[in-house]
């Protein structure tokens, strides 16, 4: 028996190719042979190597580029056959390419590739008992497809053309296909072909895709059909001659021909309907094309005249079209034999179209802006956004697979105004698609049009639908939008942005309150010359901005700034005091602190570790300054002393005055793991504790709050017993005094 799969391709009738195709022909870049230039570029690239089929490569994109050529492909998608596969040798693919054959041919070759590597990623995570219908990684494969389309249309058309030219391949050579690439073939390819109307493409692919996915049927299937086939084929050309004469002397131009028969469609029509094969209509098929529509009518009058026939087997698509645009006069009769015939009727244009679908429409990426051989560029945006609305539909058929149920129900596609497809999750508004397509046309969104009507921005969208939104030059977005029994915003991207807006105004505002406090103190001292960012840093912040923010959020004492400002003023209570030569022993000394051999010397504590009762301290005589009182273990006085031992002195700390106990500036360092409210719970337990706290400096890294509280204590001995309880707030790691 004839091998079915080797006849497969010579079944192919194909139309003319329309004019619209014809004259798409011309390289859009006005580059002679542009596609034997692209060959040759790529022949010495991919000659010697071969596909994961095991197929040449060169051969497999001549082939491929033949396939594109007899669906009336432009040359730059016929060159692109060859780009594609020599993009891989190549380190900057979209650069080479564009310098030597342009942008257009650069961006068909590109794009390709990318989803080439998709599909194959997807194919190689559904090797190990997956099944590819049903796996995540198909579904986000279909979803990429979708989107690379939408860039690109022509790389529906290459990838088709490929994908048949692979399993015409492995079929005439014998070859094994693996049940991923097949099962893809089958459910995706075809399917898709079918929504864009590319009938050739279809059944073949169906074809091929059923024989190695279910090869025992397809056999058996094929075997049925060879059986009988010279009685049969005599029977039907008595009858397509006898047709075709009928018709012309009731003068209707028509020509009738014999339709091949498809495998897979003849199983699915069996086991759909629970048919055995001879109940199968198509089995017997012919094609009648006339001129007009008309005509088709009138073709159709004669043959329910001449036949007898199966009225509920009655389709008319020219009245109703397919979805995809498809138009055709369907009917069954019964022949004199009593067996059914099935007989399409349809125009010629009908025809092309049901042989090419909307492969006429392809070329819309060389229209550009002025259009081309006579169609304007705004016809070719037309069939771009009929073709993109196919590819929507293509995804709602995938939706209703077995086994796909809920793959895209959580997804919507829109469109641009521009042609783009949006993917979003099901339920989005206007709001959800203006921060799609950028933040700032989100925040200035103020109205949209769905379909060219005006709505109100908490429409739900649906598939295919190309929205335009109104913006203003300069706003933000509304706090409505933020709530969720409104609906304007569903979009966890949305929400985001809009939150984010929100919070940074907030922090505008609260900048704007701390650098008002901050100047008005600066001009209070008379130091308004002072450089905003200089005083930042000397106060441990990285800039005037976070500065700012803690001041105006009260979070950061101004009385900080104002001694940073005065760092030679005395402070209140222990900044300066007067001292006094040491008197008899056994008589405690008056006064703060003591300079052993020294009279009315004035005094400073150090800043730099801030020393307290019962600190053990030293003295340093300052140039003008008096002398400077340290602790012992300060590590600035170690070096002072070691430079200019003689400039140290013996200090202790004397009684107060008038029995009030003196208080003194110190420094404690809280680290904690931040958190709302820490700050409040530090500051109760000093305010309970009795210890007074005159500045504060925060700071949050990674989830980590670094604090210095400076206050006043007495006597640091008890200051160590505060530290404690501070210690034992929640959060708080190390509490020490600094």
């Amino acid at each position: 028996m004839k091998s079915r799969a080797a006849a497969l391709p010579a079944a192919v009738t194909h139309a003319p190719v329309p004019e619209l195709i014809a004259a798409t022909a011309q390289s859009p870049d006005g580059q002679p042979n542009a596609l034997a230039r692209a060959r040759a570029f790529a022949v010495p690239l991919i000659e010697g190597e071969r596909l994961d089929t095991g197929e040449n490569t060169l051969a497999h994109a001549d082939a491929v580029a033949a396939i594109l050529r007899q669906l009336g492909g432009s040359e730059a998608m016929q060159a692109a056959s060859y780009l594609v596969h020599a993009c891989e040798h190549l380190n900057r693919p979209q650069e080479v390419i564009a310098k030597a054959f342009g942008a257009n041919f650069a961006e068909l070759a590109v794009e390709t590739t990318k989803l080439m590597r998709v599909q194959q990623q997807a194919r190689a995570a559904s090797v190990g008992g997956t099944v590819p219908g049903d796996s995540a990684a198909q579904t986000e494969n279909v979803r990429k497809m979708l989107l690379a389309f939408s860039r690109d249309l022509r790389v529906v058309m290459l990838r088709l053309a490929s994908r048949l030219q692979t399993l015409r391949f492995s079929a005439a050579s014998k070859r094994p296909v693996s049940e991923a690439l097949a099962h893809e073939s089958l459910h995706i390819f075809a399917p898709l072909a079918n929504r864009l109307g590319i009938w050739q493409l279809k059944w073949e692919l169906e074809d091929l895709s059923f024989r190695f996915l279910e090869p025992e049927t397809y056999k058996q299937i094929a075997r049925l059909l060879d059986e009988k086939r010279a009685e049969r084929e005599v029977a039907m050309e008595q009858l397509r001659t006898g047709l075709e004469a009928d018709l012309r002397a009731r003068s209707i131009g028509a020509t009738v021909q014999g339709r091949p028969k498809h495998i897979y469609s003849i199983v699915r029509k069996m086991r759909g309907k629970s048919l055995d094969f001879d109940q199968v209509f198509d089995v017997r098929a012919l094609r009648v094309v006339v001129p007009t529509v008309k005509d088709c009518y009138a073709a159709l009058s004669w043959v329910h005249e001449r036949f007898s026939p199966i009225v509920e087997e009655f389709d008319d698509y020219i009245a109703r079209p397919k979805p995809n645009g498809y138009q055709s006069l369907h009917t069954v009769v019964r022949g004199s034999d009593g067996k059914p015939i099935e007989i399409q009727i349809r125009t010629q244009a009908m025809h092309e179209h049901a042989e090419h679908g909307v492969a006429a429409h392809w070329a819309y990426k060389e229209a550009g802006a002025k259009g081309y051989a006579g169609v304007s560029a705004a016809s070719a945006y037309d069939a771009k956004i009929a073709v993109l609305r196919q590819l929507l539909a293509w995804e709602r058929d995938l939706s209703g697979l077995p086994g796909n149920r809920g793959l895209f129900d959580d997804r919507i596609y829109v469109l641009t105004p521009d042609a783009a497809i949006v993917e979003l999750p099901r339920g989005a508004t206007p709001v959800d698609f203006a921060y799609s397509v950028h933040t700032s046309v989100g925040h200035r969104c103020r109205g949209a049009r769905i379909d060219g009507a005006m709505v109100p921005l908490n429409t739900p969208l649906q598939n295919g639908q190309t929205v335009e939104i109104a913006t203003v030059k300069e706003g933000g977005p509304s706090r409505d939008w933020l709530n969720a029994d409104l609906g304007y915003a569903t979009s966890h991207r949305a929400r985001s942005k809009i939150r984010a807006w929100f919070n940074a105004q907030a922090t505008h505002e609260t900048v704007a309150r701390g650098r008002e406090a901050v100047e008005k103190l600066l001009q209070r001292e008379g130091r308004t010359a002072i450089k905003l960012d200089e005083l930042a840093s000397q106060l441990g912040f990285k800039t005037a901005d976070a500065l700012f923010e803690v001041v105006g959020k009260d979070e950061f004492s101004l009385r900080t700034i104002e001694t940073l400002l005065r760092p030679s003023e005395p402070e209140p209570t222990a900044g300066e005091v007067l001292l006094r030569k040491p008197r008899s022993e056994g008589r405690p000394p008056r006064g703060g602190v003591l300079v052993v051999g020294i009279d009315s010397l004035m005094t400073q504590l150090a800043k730099c570790c801030k020393p307290a009762p019962p600190d053990e301290i030293r003295g340093f005589v300052t140039r003008g300054k008096g002398v400077s009182v340290h602790r012992a273990d300060c590590s600035n006085f170690r070096e002072m002393a070691a430079r200019n031992g003689e400039r140290v002195i013996d200090v202790e700390w004397g009684q107060p005055k008038s029995g009030v106990a003196a208080v003194y500036p110190v420094d404690v360092m809280v680290e904690a793991a931040d958190r709302q409210g820490l700050l409040r719970d530090i500051s109760d337990v000093f305010a309970r504790e009795k210890t007074n706290v005159i500045s504060v400096q925060t700071q949050s890294v990674k989830g980590t709050a670094w604090m210095t509280f400076t206050v006043e204590v007495s006597d640091a001995g008890r200051l160590q017993r505060v530290l404690g309880i501070v210690r034992e707030v929640g959060g708080v790691r190390a509490a020490r005094r600094r």
